[in-house]
């Protein structure tokens, strides 16, 4: 997706850009109606202006952020996944497989959750 390529350029690692490219073509290629946008130097979908995923890189693990009450929604889900989070984000190890299902879960619920969501965060 062009909107992201400065962010992807700015990837030293070949193999971490690849990976993170290739979850924001799965999302916007799943989900065609989300927009992509980068606000903050990050790579986020929205839905009719309100935000539904973010995503960051760090050395070790790239981190997905669905906000605060998707994580408390799928807190089980992510911990029987193995994942690292906080209440805020989700850490998605560079070595292990991208866990998609996860993905979709926390998109469906944020695009549904967030229908009549008239701004851009949650109040």
């Amino acid at each position: 997706m062009e909107i992201f390529a400065e962010f992807l350029s700015k990837i030293d690692n070949g193999e971490h850009r690849t990976r993170i490219e290739e979850v924001l073509t799965w999302i916007g290629d799943k989900y065609s109606n989300l927009e992509p946008v980068v606000k903050w130097n990050q790579p986020m979908f929205t839905d009719h202006g309100t935000y539904i995923i973010g995503f960051s890189v760090a050395k070790k693990h790239f981190a997905v952020a669905p906000e605060q009450v998707a994580m408390t929604r799928f807190t089980k889900e992510i911990e029987e996944a193995g994942y690292e989070y906080t209440k805020e984000l989700i850490r998605f190890k560079w070595d292990k497989p991208t866990n998609y299902e996860l993905l979709e879960k926390l998109i469906d619920f944020n695009i549904s959750d967030k229908a009549d969501c008239t701004t851009f965060w949650r109040k």
